[in-house]
């Protein structure tokens, strides 16, 4: 923890001496010089001067193991989290590790997906070093019908994450969009596994994955015109460790609050949720049906007046709506 340890020194601000570090942490000066060139090998801007010390002024935009732990301080779902280079996607990961008996709150973290994915079987762009793609094992011993709502707390718990972390204000396309200027910012993949014998659910994940460093040449040509990255809106980076402890945080609040009282999440959903007051085409079964959308039930239906004046709930297929991702 050498490293770890000196990093978290000259992360306290201003000049910090060798001699004060090698006090401070009972290392030798010459394990004091060696933990400074390894985190300047990995990127951390490290200034020194003589009779001052070493200055901390410049850190990588990595997530890592240790940058997402030192985020998350001592947040009870810190032993809980594995944060992996490479994946195919999270929630492969994730529903691996479910069955092998991985408890609540296992977080699965990755800077790049090789097969990320979206809903009705579509990829999800997930280059290296752009992104947050996280998934979590939840566990309830509840039937489905208990989590009808979970994908829309889930959504609003990324929301909140995003808010804390950049200070920029999503709104939320039903079901499972983040959207920022228009444009798709986060997808959310909710899956599940049920107990065979009790038609119980065994485990859900739900995998998120957030744009936060990507240009517009970084997307794929089809979809430059419909995507959005943080660092896009912000105009600078953003510290993807830190966003990635903020989405563990309300995640873990959302999970507390799922059966017993998920009603400040769904009406949080609902106050940012861009579909609401706006037409929209329902895609079902091959086919689209005008609509105007209305509200969000307490199970995270999504509450459409059709042409005729009749009202239906929605809850399963896709929702386009007018004026965004190009629907016109």
């Amino acid at each position: 923890m050498t490293k770890e340890d000196v990093l978290t020194l000259l992360q306290g601000g201003g000049y910090v001496s060798g001699q004060r570090m090698s006090e401070q942490l009972g290392l030798s000066r010459a394990a004091i010089w060696k933990a400074i060139d390894r985190l300047r090998a990995e990127g951390y801007t490290i200034d020194s001067a003589t009779n001052r010390g070493y200055c901390l002024t410049g850190t990588p935009n990595r997530l890592t193991q240790a940058g997402v732990e030192r985020a998350l301080g001592d947040h009870p779902w810190r032993s809980l989290v594995e944060v992996l280079p490479e994946v195919d996607s999270t929630n492969n990961v994730a529903k691996a590790a479910a069955a092998q008996g991985a408890p609540h709150g296992t977080v699965i973290l990755s800077d790049y997906q090789t097969g990320g994915r979206g809903r009705r079987g579509r990829s999800f762009s997930s280059p290296q070093g752009m992104g947050v793609y996280c998934s979590v094992v939840l566990r309830y011993d509840v039937p489905p019908d208990r989590l009808l709502h979970l994908t829309a707390v889930i959504a609003e718990a990324t929301r909140r994450a995003i808010v804390a972390a950049t200070g920029l204000e999503p709104q939320i396309k039903w079901t499972n969009d983040l959207v920022l200027q228009d444009r798709k910012l986060c997808g959310i993949l909710t899956e599940l596994s049920l107990e065979a014998e009790t038609g119980l659910t065994g485990y859900v994940i739900p995998g998120t994955g957030v744009n936060c460093g990507q240009r517009t040449e970084d997307f794929p040509a089809e979809i430059q015109a419909m995507a959005i990255s943080l660092e896009q809106a912000l105009q600078g980076p953003a510290d993807r460790c830190a966003l990635a402890a903020e989405m563990i945080r309300q995640y873990a609040l959302a999970a507390d609050d799922m059966l017993t009282n998920p009603a400040p999440w769904l009406e949080g959903y609902r106050r940012h949720c861009i579909t609401l007051g706006r037409d929209v085409q329902i895609l079902q079964g091959g086919g689209a049906r005008p609509a105007h959308a209305e509200d969000i039930d307490d199970e995270g239906g999504l509450i459409v007046r059709l042409p005729d004046g009749t009202r239906e709930i929605i809850r399963a297929g896709e929702v386009s709506v007018r004026g965004l991702y190009g629907y016109v």
